[in-house]
């Protein structure tokens, strides 16, 4: 029998859930992985949809993991200078063989300091600031950097899972996967990037968010300024 693959997914408040759920409905196809879905306790967590999903592992709980995944969305604002999570990642990426993200997530690594040094994606709208940890940031939809997995926003999460599938088990069995998915986009409209969708679109979603990234910002420095101070790593 193959050894059991311990693969955990942060789980927070705000949590983009698509970032969580893509990589969780692939990963979870894995012969022998077992799924954690990690916070601080086992209360329901709010999504960014506003429906909770259950944990099924505390950080006091959660055994060493072979993949720690980290989503993104706007609960990644707060944990960017919250030191009990920080520490729980920097604990698992000890012994962890895979350490990897989706959208946003990445710059909670790189506040952790686990990405200084390393190629990233993120979300387009906040890519840049991930410089500010020492990171270099990639417009590419994954990006695998030694043993660093980061899909870009949202739905880059599924193309990341596979990617990781694939690392993991075998082409042949991710292909499976995205079949057993019937994974094969064909979008109504072709504005899924910055570039694709033009300028107009692009200042209508920075009209529209602008008070968050205002907030993301400012914690994002705050979290570059204390490890820049420190020198995690």
């Amino acid at each position: 029998m193959a050894d059991t693959i311990e693969i955990g997914i942060l789980f927070f408040p705000d949590v983009t859930q698509l970032d969580a759920m893509g990589p969780a409905q692939v990963l979870s196809r894995l012969p022998s992985a077992r799924l954690h879905m990690i916070w601080k306790s086992r209360e329901p967590v709010t999504t960014d949809c506003g429906f909770a999903v259950v944990p099924t592992t505390t950080f006091a709980d959660c055994p060493q993991l072979d993949v720690i995944c980290v989503p993104g969305g706007v609960g990644q604002v707060a944990l960017m200078n919250d030191e009990e999570t920080l520490g729980f990642l920097r604990r698992q990426a000890e012994a962890a063989r895979y350490i990897t993200s989706v959208c946003t997530g990445s710059l909670v690594l790189a506040a952790a300091g686990l990405l200084t040094g390393y190629r990233a994606a993120c979300h387009w709208s906040v890519r840049d600031e991930l410089t500010a940890f020492g990171a270099v940031p990639a417009a590419e939809r994954v990006v695998r950097d030694r043993n660093r997995f980061s899909g870009g926003g949202v739905t880059a999460g599924i193309d990341f899972g596979l990617s990781l599938a694939a690392e993991l088990a075998g082409e042949r069995t991710a292909k499976a996967i995205q079949l057993m998915m019937e994974y094969d986009p064909h979008p109504p409209f072709d504005s899924g990037s910055p570039e694709k969708a033009g300028p107009e679109l692009v200042a209508l979603y920075r009209e529209r968010t602008s008070g968050m990234m205002a907030r993301r910002r400012e914690e994002n420095q705050r979290a570059a300024a204390r490890v820049g101070a420190s020198g995690t790593r």
